[in-house]
Protein backbone atom coordinates (compact mmCIF):
# COMPACT_ATOMS: atom_id res chain seq x y z
CA UNK A 1 0.00 0.00 0.00
CA UNK A 2 0.98 3.32 -1.06
CA UNK A 3 1.43 6.09 2.08
CA UNK A 4 -0.59 9.13 2.06
CA UNK A 5 2.22 11.44 1.64
CA UNK A 6 3.37 9.64 -1.32
CA UNK A 7 -0.34 10.51 -2.61
CA UNK A 8 0.20 13.90 -1.98
CA UNK A 9 3.56 14.26 -3.36
CA UNK A 10 2.31 12.12 -6.90
CA UNK A 11 -1.25 14.17 -6.66
CA UNK A 12 -0.48 17.73 -5.10
CA UNK A 13 2.90 18.83 -6.43
CA UNK A 14 3.07 16.64 -9.65
CA UNK A 15 0.33 15.54 -12.37
CA UNK A 16 -1.16 12.30 -10.70
CA UNK A 17 0.69 8.64 -11.05
CA UNK A 18 1.89 7.04 -14.14
CA UNK A 19 3.68 4.40 -14.01
CA UNK A 20 5.87 3.79 -10.58
CA UNK A 21 6.06 7.50 -9.31
CA UNK A 22 3.44 6.14 -6.43
CA UNK A 23 6.39 3.89 -5.62
CA UNK A 24 9.43 5.80 -6.12
CA UNK A 25 7.42 8.82 -3.40
CA UNK A 26 6.70 5.92 -1.03
CA UNK A 27 10.13 6.04 0.89
CA UNK A 28 10.21 9.75 1.04
CA UNK A 29 7.50 11.88 -0.30
CA UNK A 30 9.54 15.14 0.63
CA UNK A 31 12.70 13.82 -1.06
CA UNK A 32 10.79 12.55 -4.26
CA UNK A 33 9.27 16.43 -4.38
CA UNK A 34 12.54 17.86 -3.87
CA UNK A 35 14.66 15.88 -6.31
CA UNK A 36 12.09 16.61 -9.26
CA UNK A 37 13.06 20.67 -8.48
CA UNK A 38 16.48 20.19 -8.39
CA UNK A 39 16.73 18.82 -12.08
CA UNK A 40 17.54 21.11 -15.15
CA UNK A 41 14.54 22.64 -16.88
CA UNK A 42 14.59 21.75 -20.10
CA UNK A 43 12.76 22.20 -23.46
CA UNK A 44 10.65 18.75 -24.11
CA UNK A 45 10.85 17.36 -27.40
CA UNK A 46 7.54 17.69 -27.78
CA UNK A 47 8.06 21.25 -28.25
CA UNK A 48 10.98 21.78 -30.02
CA UNK A 49 9.75 21.96 -33.49
CA UNK A 50 7.35 25.39 -33.06
CA UNK A 51 8.90 28.53 -34.15
CA UNK A 52 9.23 31.65 -31.60
CA UNK A 53 7.17 34.49 -30.86
CA UNK A 54 9.80 36.65 -33.38
CA UNK A 55 9.59 34.09 -36.00
CA UNK A 56 5.56 33.71 -35.89
CA UNK A 57 5.32 37.42 -35.56
CA UNK A 58 7.49 38.06 -38.46
CA UNK A 59 5.75 36.18 -40.98
CA UNK A 60 1.98 37.29 -40.05
CA UNK A 61 3.62 40.99 -40.53
CA UNK A 62 5.18 40.55 -43.96
CA UNK A 63 1.93 38.70 -44.66
CA UNK A 64 -0.06 41.99 -43.45
CA UNK A 65 2.34 44.33 -45.59
CA UNK A 66 1.50 42.01 -48.88
CA UNK A 67 -2.14 42.49 -48.10
CA UNK A 68 -1.85 46.63 -48.01
CA UNK A 69 0.20 46.57 -50.91
CA UNK A 70 -1.67 44.32 -52.94
CA UNK A 71 -5.04 44.41 -51.69
CA UNK A 72 -5.00 41.20 -51.92
CA UNK A 73 -5.65 39.74 -48.21
CA UNK A 74 -5.15 35.99 -49.21
CA UNK A 75 -1.64 36.01 -47.57
CA UNK A 76 -3.37 37.31 -44.42
CA UNK A 77 -5.96 35.06 -44.59
CA UNK A 78 -3.37 31.83 -44.87
CA UNK A 79 -1.27 33.86 -42.29
CA UNK A 80 -4.15 33.69 -39.68
CA UNK A 81 -4.77 30.15 -40.48
CA UNK A 82 -1.45 29.34 -39.85
CA UNK A 83 -1.06 30.84 -36.67
CA UNK A 84 -4.70 29.20 -35.62
CA UNK A 85 -2.80 26.00 -36.57
CA UNK A 86 0.54 26.17 -34.89
CA UNK A 87 -1.69 27.58 -31.90
CA UNK A 88 -3.93 23.83 -32.01
CA UNK A 89 -1.12 21.68 -32.50
CA UNK A 90 1.29 23.75 -29.64
CA UNK A 91 -1.77 23.23 -27.42
CA UNK A 92 -2.01 19.81 -28.26
CA UNK A 93 1.95 18.95 -27.51
CA UNK A 94 2.16 20.61 -24.47
CA UNK A 95 -0.70 18.16 -22.87
CA UNK A 96 1.20 15.55 -24.45
CA UNK A 97 4.11 16.83 -22.02
CA UNK A 98 1.71 16.66 -19.09
CA UNK A 99 0.74 13.25 -19.69
CA UNK A 100 4.16 11.67 -20.66
CA UNK A 101 6.31 13.87 -18.59
CA UNK A 102 8.71 11.74 -16.36
CA UNK A 103 9.22 15.41 -14.39
CA UNK A 104 5.57 16.23 -13.15
CA UNK A 105 6.84 18.72 -10.54
CA UNK A 106 8.33 20.87 -13.06
CA UNK A 107 5.29 20.52 -15.87
CA UNK A 108 2.91 21.45 -13.16
CA UNK A 109 4.89 24.69 -11.83
CA UNK A 110 4.94 25.66 -15.69
CA UNK A 111 1.50 25.37 -15.67
CA UNK A 112 1.21 27.47 -12.20
CA UNK A 113 3.38 30.21 -13.43
CA UNK A 114 2.20 30.61 -17.03
CA UNK A 115 -1.38 30.97 -15.15
CA UNK A 116 0.26 33.53 -13.30
CA UNK A 117 0.90 35.60 -16.01
CA UNK A 118 -1.31 35.00 -18.19
CA UNK A 119 -1.78 35.51 -22.06
CA UNK A 120 -4.61 34.31 -23.75
CA UNK A 121 -5.69 33.60 -27.43
CA UNK A 122 -9.06 35.37 -26.37
CA UNK A 123 -6.98 38.05 -27.92
CA UNK A 124 -6.70 36.64 -31.51
CA UNK A 125 -3.07 38.45 -32.07
CA UNK A 126 -1.71 36.01 -29.97
CA UNK A 127 -2.97 33.02 -31.46
CA UNK A 128 0.47 32.61 -33.01
CA UNK A 129 2.20 33.61 -29.90
CA UNK A 130 0.64 32.49 -26.89
CA UNK A 131 2.41 29.01 -26.97
CA UNK A 132 6.14 30.39 -27.52
CA UNK A 133 5.41 32.89 -24.64
CA UNK A 134 5.29 29.78 -21.96
CA UNK A 135 8.10 28.55 -23.78
CA UNK A 136 10.34 31.45 -24.01
CA UNK A 137 9.05 33.80 -20.72
CA UNK A 138 7.76 30.60 -18.25
CA UNK A 139 9.40 27.18 -18.27
CA UNK A 140 13.40 28.60 -18.29
CA UNK A 141 13.02 30.39 -15.24
CA UNK A 142 10.31 28.55 -12.97
CA UNK A 143 12.97 27.16 -11.03
CA UNK A 144 14.65 30.45 -11.07
CA UNK A 145 14.73 33.75 -9.69
CA UNK A 146 11.17 36.01 -9.53
CA UNK A 147 12.63 38.74 -10.91
CA UNK A 148 13.95 37.31 -13.82
CA UNK A 149 11.11 35.73 -14.86
CA UNK A 150 8.99 39.15 -14.39
CA UNK A 151 11.55 40.58 -16.87
CA UNK A 152 10.75 37.76 -19.29
CA UNK A 153 7.22 37.77 -19.00
CA UNK A 154 6.77 41.61 -19.17
CA UNK A 155 9.36 42.27 -21.82
CA UNK A 156 8.08 39.56 -24.34
CA UNK A 157 5.80 40.60 -27.62
CA UNK A 158 2.91 38.54 -26.25
CA UNK A 159 2.46 39.84 -23.26
CA UNK A 160 3.05 43.92 -24.78
CA UNK A 161 0.76 42.57 -27.56
CA UNK A 162 -1.65 41.07 -24.59
CA UNK A 163 -2.19 43.86 -22.24
CA UNK A 164 -2.09 46.61 -25.18
CA UNK A 165 1.73 48.36 -24.40
CA UNK A 166 2.32 48.53 -28.02
CA UNK A 167 -0.43 50.95 -28.57
CA UNK A 168 0.69 52.95 -24.91
CA UNK A 169 2.26 56.74 -26.13
CA UNK A 170 3.66 59.11 -23.84
CA UNK A 171 1.13 62.22 -24.39
CA UNK A 172 4.42 64.37 -24.20
CA UNK A 173 6.71 61.90 -26.16
CA UNK A 174 7.52 63.46 -29.82
CA UNK A 175 4.94 60.79 -31.29
CA UNK A 176 2.08 61.77 -28.59
CA UNK A 177 2.40 65.55 -29.49
CA UNK A 178 2.25 64.57 -33.44
CA UNK A 179 -0.23 61.81 -32.93
CA UNK A 180 -2.33 63.31 -29.72
CA UNK A 181 -2.19 59.65 -28.43
CA UNK A 182 -1.98 58.93 -25.22
CA UNK A 183 -1.50 56.69 -22.23
CA UNK A 184 -2.48 52.82 -22.08
CA UNK A 185 -2.51 51.80 -18.37
CA UNK A 186 -3.23 47.96 -19.19
CA UNK A 187 -0.07 46.61 -18.82
CA UNK A 188 0.75 48.68 -15.64
CA UNK A 189 -1.96 47.80 -14.11
CA UNK A 190 -1.93 43.97 -14.63
CA UNK A 191 2.16 44.10 -13.20
CA UNK A 192 1.10 45.84 -10.40
CA UNK A 193 -2.58 44.21 -9.51
CA UNK A 194 -1.60 40.59 -11.01
CA UNK A 195 2.01 39.84 -11.03
CA UNK A 196 3.83 41.61 -8.66
CA UNK A 197 2.07 43.67 -5.50
CA UNK A 198 -1.48 42.39 -5.53
CA UNK A 199 -4.80 43.78 -5.20
CA UNK A 200 -4.01 44.98 -1.45
CA UNK A 201 -0.57 45.93 -2.68
CA UNK A 202 -0.98 49.61 -1.27
CA UNK A 203 -0.07 50.98 -4.86
CA UNK A 204 -2.16 53.73 -5.87
CA UNK A 205 -3.66 55.35 -9.24
CA UNK A 206 -1.23 57.60 -9.93
CA UNK A 207 1.35 54.68 -9.21
CA UNK A 208 -0.42 53.13 -12.51
CA UNK A 209 -0.29 56.05 -14.45
CA UNK A 210 3.57 56.22 -13.53
CA UNK A 211 4.42 52.98 -14.39
CA UNK A 212 2.71 53.08 -17.45
CA UNK A 213 4.33 56.33 -17.87
CA UNK A 214 7.82 54.28 -17.64
CA UNK A 215 6.93 51.61 -20.01
CA UNK A 216 6.44 53.83 -23.14
CA UNK A 217 8.11 52.59 -25.87
CA UNK A 218 8.00 48.85 -24.71
CA UNK A 219 7.06 47.46 -27.75
CA UNK A 220 7.22 45.13 -30.66
CA UNK A 221 9.95 45.24 -33.44
CA UNK A 222 8.21 46.14 -37.17
CA UNK A 223 10.86 46.67 -38.79
CA UNK A 224 13.72 44.71 -40.60
CA UNK A 225 12.30 41.40 -39.99
CA UNK A 226 12.37 42.05 -36.08
CA UNK A 227 9.99 40.66 -34.27
CA UNK A 228 11.27 40.69 -30.78
CA UNK A 229 11.29 43.41 -28.27
CA UNK A 230 12.21 46.87 -29.03
CA UNK A 231 12.14 50.26 -27.41
CA UNK A 232 10.86 53.21 -29.33
CA UNK A 233 12.32 56.23 -27.54
CA UNK A 234 10.12 58.72 -29.56
CA UNK A 235 6.77 57.07 -27.98
CA UNK A 236 8.68 56.79 -24.15
CA UNK A 237 7.19 59.97 -22.27
CA UNK A 238 10.33 62.47 -20.97
CA UNK A 239 10.78 63.38 -17.35
CA UNK A 240 10.97 61.32 -13.86
CA UNK A 241 8.49 59.22 -12.67
CA UNK A 242 7.83 58.48 -9.00
CA UNK A 243 6.80 54.62 -8.61
CA UNK A 244 5.49 53.45 -4.69
CA UNK A 245 7.51 56.79 -3.20
CA UNK A 246 10.89 56.29 -5.22
CA UNK A 247 11.56 58.49 -7.99
CA UNK A 248 13.02 57.38 -11.06
CA UNK A 249 14.64 59.86 -13.31
CA UNK A 250 14.32 60.06 -16.53
CA UNK A 251 16.59 57.05 -18.43
CA UNK A 252 14.33 55.68 -20.98
CA UNK A 253 14.14 52.25 -21.05
CA UNK A 254 15.80 52.04 -17.90
CA UNK A 255 13.10 53.40 -15.61
CA UNK A 256 10.84 50.36 -16.32
CA UNK A 257 13.66 48.05 -15.59
CA UNK A 258 14.77 49.27 -12.35
CA UNK A 259 10.98 49.27 -11.62
CA UNK A 260 10.38 45.63 -12.01
CA UNK A 261 13.44 45.22 -9.98
CA UNK A 262 12.42 47.16 -7.03
CA UNK A 263 8.75 45.73 -7.58
CA UNK A 264 9.76 41.84 -7.55
CA UNK A 265 11.92 42.79 -4.23
CA UNK A 266 8.54 44.63 -2.84
CA UNK A 267 7.40 42.64 0.40
CA UNK A 268 3.80 43.28 -1.05
CA UNK A 269 5.05 41.21 -3.62
CA UNK A 270 6.61 38.22 -1.28
CA UNK A 271 3.20 38.08 0.37
CA UNK A 272 1.30 37.80 -2.76
CA UNK A 273 3.53 35.32 -4.50
CA UNK A 274 3.29 33.48 -1.22
CA UNK A 275 -0.52 33.22 -0.81
CA UNK A 276 -0.73 32.31 -4.33
CA UNK A 277 1.66 29.39 -4.15
CA UNK A 278 0.37 28.28 -0.32
CA UNK A 279 -2.92 28.09 -2.00
CA UNK A 280 -2.37 25.59 -5.14
CA UNK A 281 -0.16 23.94 -2.99
CA UNK A 282 -2.36 23.52 0.33
CA UNK A 283 -5.88 24.69 -0.02
CA UNK A 284 -8.00 27.47 -1.30
CA UNK A 285 -8.32 29.64 1.85
CA UNK A 286 -4.32 28.64 2.75
CA UNK A 287 -2.45 29.39 6.32
CA UNK A 288 -1.56 32.79 7.46
CA UNK A 289 1.69 31.60 9.16
CA UNK A 290 2.82 29.67 5.82
CA UNK A 291 1.97 32.61 3.75
CA UNK A 292 4.09 34.52 6.13
CA UNK A 293 6.88 31.60 5.80
CA UNK A 294 6.95 31.74 2.71
CA UNK A 295 7.30 35.68 2.16
CA UNK A 296 10.32 35.46 4.41
CA UNK A 297 11.85 33.33 2.71
CA UNK A 298 10.65 35.18 -1.03
CA UNK A 299 12.42 38.30 1.12
CA UNK A 300 15.41 36.98 2.28
CA UNK A 301 16.66 34.98 -0.97
CA UNK A 302 15.62 37.68 -3.25
CA UNK A 303 13.26 35.90 -4.79
CA UNK A 304 14.44 32.52 -5.34
CA UNK A 305 11.99 30.51 -6.37
CA UNK A 306 13.07 26.65 -5.61
CA UNK A 307 14.01 28.00 -2.30
CA UNK A 308 10.69 29.19 -1.87
CA UNK A 309 8.88 25.79 -2.68
CA UNK A 310 11.73 23.57 -0.47
CA UNK A 311 10.30 25.69 2.37
CA UNK A 312 6.96 24.63 1.56
CA UNK A 313 7.86 21.55 1.08
CA UNK A 314 9.39 21.14 4.45
CA UNK A 315 5.94 22.77 6.11
CA UNK A 316 3.84 20.60 7.69
CA UNK A 317 0.45 22.42 6.42
CA UNK A 318 1.07 20.40 3.09
CA UNK A 319 1.09 17.51 4.77
CA UNK A 320 -1.32 17.30 7.12
CA UNK A 321 -5.46 17.11 4.93
CA UNK A 322 -5.05 14.77 1.48
CA UNK A 323 -7.24 15.99 -0.68
CA UNK A 324 -7.96 20.11 0.27
CA UNK A 325 -7.88 20.71 -3.90
CA UNK A 326 -10.56 20.46 -6.48
CA UNK A 327 -8.51 19.15 -9.43
CA UNK A 328 -9.14 21.74 -12.79
CA UNK A 329 -10.37 20.38 -15.82
CA UNK A 330 -7.05 20.17 -17.15
CA UNK A 331 -5.75 18.44 -14.05
CA UNK A 332 -8.52 15.86 -13.84
CA UNK A 333 -8.26 15.28 -17.58
CA UNK A 334 -4.38 14.89 -17.32
CA UNK A 335 -4.26 12.95 -14.13
CA UNK A 336 -6.97 10.69 -15.35
CA UNK A 337 -4.76 9.68 -18.95
CA UNK A 338 -1.82 9.26 -16.69
CA UNK A 339 -3.44 6.87 -14.42
CA UNK A 340 -4.30 4.77 -17.54
CA UNK A 341 -1.03 4.83 -18.91
CA UNK A 342 -3.30 6.00 -21.81
CA UNK A 343 -2.08 6.94 -25.48
CA UNK A 344 -5.41 9.40 -26.42
CA UNK A 345 -5.80 10.60 -29.67
CA UNK A 346 -4.33 13.75 -28.90
CA UNK A 347 -6.83 15.93 -30.88
CA UNK A 348 -9.71 13.74 -28.62
CA UNK A 349 -7.90 15.39 -25.75
CA UNK A 350 -7.76 19.03 -26.69
CA UNK A 351 -11.58 18.43 -27.62
CA UNK A 352 -12.56 17.09 -24.16
CA UNK A 353 -10.37 20.27 -22.64
CA UNK A 354 -12.69 22.35 -24.91
CA UNK A 355 -16.05 21.13 -23.81
CA UNK A 356 -14.91 21.03 -20.55
CA UNK A 357 -13.95 25.05 -20.34
CA UNK A 358 -10.32 25.19 -19.82
CA UNK A 359 -8.17 25.26 -23.33
CA UNK A 360 -4.58 25.44 -23.37
CA UNK A 361 -3.65 29.41 -23.69
CA UNK A 362 -7.67 30.18 -23.53
CA UNK A 363 -8.02 31.97 -19.98
CA UNK A 364 -10.91 34.46 -19.84
CA UNK A 365 -8.90 37.47 -18.72
CA UNK A 366 -5.32 38.16 -17.78
CA UNK A 367 -6.15 36.82 -13.91
CA UNK A 368 -5.89 33.55 -15.39
CA UNK A 369 -7.84 30.49 -14.54
CA UNK A 370 -9.48 30.13 -10.93
CA UNK A 371 -7.61 28.35 -8.42
CA UNK A 372 -10.31 27.80 -5.88
CA UNK A 373 -12.77 25.26 -5.71
CA UNK A 374 -16.10 26.89 -6.35
CA UNK A 375 -14.86 27.96 -9.64
CA UNK A 376 -14.96 24.73 -10.95
CA UNK A 377 -17.66 22.57 -9.43
CA UNK A 378 -20.90 23.48 -10.60
CA UNK A 379 -23.54 20.65 -11.62
CA UNK A 380 -22.97 21.23 -15.35
CA UNK A 381 -19.34 20.82 -14.65
CA UNK A 382 -20.05 17.40 -12.18
CA UNK A 383 -21.82 15.93 -14.92
CA UNK A 384 -19.46 16.25 -17.52
CA UNK A 385 -16.95 14.57 -15.55
CA UNK A 386 -19.24 12.04 -14.51
CA UNK A 387 -19.73 11.73 -18.35
CA UNK A 388 -16.03 11.25 -19.09
CA UNK A 389 -15.54 9.11 -16.23
CA UNK A 390 -17.55 6.47 -17.89
CA UNK A 391 -15.85 7.22 -20.72
CA UNK A 392 -12.39 5.97 -19.34
CA UNK A 393 -14.33 2.97 -17.87
CA UNK A 394 -15.49 2.06 -21.74
CA UNK A 395 -12.11 2.98 -23.09
CA UNK A 396 -9.57 1.49 -20.27
CA UNK A 397 -12.23 -1.94 -20.87
CA UNK A 398 -10.35 -5.32 -19.10
CA UNK A 399 -7.06 -3.72 -20.18
CA UNK A 400 -6.33 -3.04 -16.55
CA UNK A 401 -6.72 -4.54 -13.36
CA UNK A 402 -8.82 -2.99 -11.44
CA UNK A 403 -7.17 -3.96 -8.28
CA UNK A 404 -4.02 -2.18 -9.99
CA UNK A 405 -5.95 1.13 -10.77
CA UNK A 406 -7.40 1.54 -7.19
CA UNK A 407 -4.14 1.10 -5.34
CA UNK A 408 -2.34 3.10 -8.25
CA UNK A 409 -4.38 6.10 -8.02
CA UNK A 410 -6.65 6.12 -4.61
CA UNK A 411 -6.00 3.59 -2.39
CA UNK A 412 -4.41 5.42 0.28
CA UNK A 413 -6.81 7.85 0.64
CA UNK A 414 -10.12 6.13 -0.36
CA UNK A 415 -13.22 6.42 2.12
CA UNK A 416 -14.99 3.33 2.84
CA UNK A 417 -17.99 4.54 1.24
CA UNK A 418 -15.75 5.02 -2.01
CA UNK A 419 -14.24 1.43 -1.80
CA UNK A 420 -18.37 -0.10 -1.03
CA UNK A 421 -19.66 1.62 -4.12
CA UNK A 422 -16.72 0.07 -6.23
CA UNK A 423 -17.31 -2.97 -5.05
CA UNK A 424 -20.79 -2.85 -5.53
CA UNK A 425 -20.32 -1.87 -9.48
CA UNK A 426 -22.66 -4.31 -11.35
CA UNK A 427 -19.31 -4.83 -13.70
CA UNK A 428 -15.86 -3.91 -14.84
CA UNK A 429 -16.65 -0.79 -16.91
CA UNK A 430 -18.39 0.79 -14.13
CA UNK A 431 -16.32 0.03 -11.15
CA UNK A 432 -13.58 1.99 -13.56
CA UNK A 433 -16.00 4.88 -14.12
CA UNK A 434 -16.70 4.93 -10.12
CA UNK A 435 -13.11 5.50 -9.21
CA UNK A 436 -12.73 8.08 -11.80
CA UNK A 437 -15.60 9.74 -10.61
CA UNK A 438 -15.09 9.44 -7.11
CA UNK A 439 -14.53 12.88 -4.63
CA UNK A 440 -10.83 11.16 -3.74
CA UNK A 441 -9.62 11.11 -7.57
CA UNK A 442 -11.22 14.65 -8.16
CA UNK A 443 -9.67 16.10 -5.67
CA UNK A 444 -5.54 16.29 -4.93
Amino acid sequence: MTSRDAFIAVNRFGLGNRDDELKQAATDPKGWVAQQLSVSVSLPAQLTEFPSSETAIVAFQEARKKARRSKDKTALKAARKAARRNYLNEAIARTQVQIETRQPVVERLVAFWSNHFTVSVQKPLLTGIAGAFEREAIRPYVNGRFVDMLRAAIRHPAMLVYLDNVQSIGPNSKIGQRRKRGLNENLAREVLELHTLGVHGGYTQADVQAFAKMLTGWSVGRKKAAGGFVFHEQAHEPGSKTLLGTRYAESGAAEAEAALVALAQHPSTARHIAFKLARHFTKDKPSDDLVKTLAKTFLDTSGDLRAVMNELIRSSHVWITPLPKVKTPNEYIVSALRAAGMQEKPRKVIGVLRLMGQMPFAAPSPAGWPDEAAKWISPNAMMQRAELAMAMGQRIGGRIKLENLVTETIEPVATAATRAAIRRAPDRLEAIATLFASPEFQRR
